[in-house]
């Protein structure tokens, strides 16, 4: 069955992370995504290594990290530097919808695949630029990394305990959330050229992405000027929202997200009084109070074992559940339910399987993950220059 996106050919000219992560959501959805390749050494990823996926002749086929931001696609090995190289970038643009590239500002200029230099040639094309500061400004010119935009964009300051140190989230989500927003700006584009019949350009950067997506805590300074403060995994205007322990030398998360879940939660700890004192009446009082009734609350989740409170409070409608690790994950049977692990067939994988995990989208009961796992390095190149009369 065919993906929505099915007929819709995208360039991608981009490596590492947040480029490639939008074309890898393309592909799943059902586009035709061709990555350009660096001769002989291809996307840095490649080698960002071990783990990596094992091949039936005992090499490897690159690196876990390759593999979880390019399923879908196809590989082409071209270089910008020669005249060739460049032609074919060129050809492969002209009959694109749509062009990604995560170059340093003004990168692709020199070899004439700027925005400026394919528009003229390539009036419907859809151009995304992912850098890490923007187009434009005084940090235009600098490189972009995850953790630097994390760091610049204030989330690290949010996240992590108060008296530890300021903390990455422990996935790239600067890189990963700009991906995202790229393939919004894609779309949003898409659904422009439908109306104007004209092509565009999409700027997107990892910083923008980062304060971008500070949500409530952003609300939160800009309505009080107050800098949010560390809590840990405790939330800034809901108590009591965080993990608690509990006697199986283990942690619980419990989110009361209002006054009624809040009395329900102290009947399943035996404490009713605690919903009914005026210190902790509502979610304002909790507030001022937090300390103390944390440390309450902590005693009593202490007597219970994590599997057993958070059974009774289902129960009783209270949102409460565990904190997995990987492998708790992926053996969940809520996450196999819904089909988020994949299983990749593979001619040259050891085993003849890849694994991988599909995009979080479901369309029309299809979930959007792409048939054919992340490309060998100029895996296609041979067809691709077929299909573009370069053969």
């Amino acid at each position: 069955m065919a993906g929505p996106l099915s007929g819709l050919r995208v360039l991608e000219l981009a490596r590492i992370l947040a480029g490639p992560w939008a074309g890898q959501v393309l592909a799943d959805l059902g586009a035709d995504v061709v990555k350009v390749e660096r001769s002989k050494a291809g996307d840095d990823t490649r080698a960002w290594g071990p783990p990596f996926i094992e091949a039936k002749d005992g090499g490897h086929l690159g690196a876990a990290y390759f593999h979880a931001t390019n399923r879908g696609k196809r590989s082409i090995e071209a270089d910008f530097e020669s005249e060739d190289g460049k032609r074919i970038v060129r050809k492969l643009a002209a009959r694109s919808d749509v062009l990604i590239e995560n170059f340093k500002v003004g990168g692709l200029a020199k070899f004439g695949l700027d925005y400026k230099s394919l528009a003229p040639s390539c009036p419907r094309l859809i151009y995304c630029s992912v850098t890490g500061f923007g187009q434009d400004g005084p940090y235009a010119s600098r490189a972009g990394y995850d953790l630097m935009a994390q760091g610049l964009g204030g989330f690290m300051s949010l996240t992590g305990t108060a008296d530890g140190e300021p903390t990455r989230a422990g996935v790239p989500v600067s890189d990963i959330m700009t991906g995202m927003y790229s393939v919004i700006g894609i779309l949003a584009a898409l659904a422009q050229r439908e109306r104007t019949g004209k092509g565009g350009y999409v700027d997107t950067a990892l910083v923008d992405t980062t304060v971008g997506v500070l949500a409530n805590q952003g609300m939160n300074y800009l309505a009080s000027r107050k800098i949010p403060e560390r809590i840990g995994n405790a939330h800034p205007n809901i108590v009591p929202y965080q993990v608690f322990p509990v006697a199986d030398h283990g942690y619980i998360i419990i989110a009361t997200g209002n006054d009624s879940q809040y009395q329900k939660l102290c009947g399943v700890l035996g404490a009713p009084e605690l919903a009914k004192d005026p210190k902790y009446i509502d979610n304002k009082s909790r507030l001022a109070n937090r300390a103390e009734l944390i440390g309450k609350l902590t005693a009593l989740t202490l007597k219970f074992k994590m599997q057993d409170l958070a059974d009774k409070l289902e129960a009783v409608g209270v949102p409460a559940g565990p904190i997995n690790n990987l492998d708790q994950v992926f053996e969940d049977p809520h996450i196999k339910h819904r089909g988020m692990l994949l299983d990749l067939p593979s001619a040259y994988a050891k085993g003849g399987r890849i694994p991988g995990i599909r995009t979080p989208i479901v369309v029309d009961g299809k979930p959007a993950a792409a048939e054919h796992p992340a490309p060998r390095l100029g895996e296609h190149t041979a067809e691709i220059l077929k299909e573009i009369g370069e053969a």
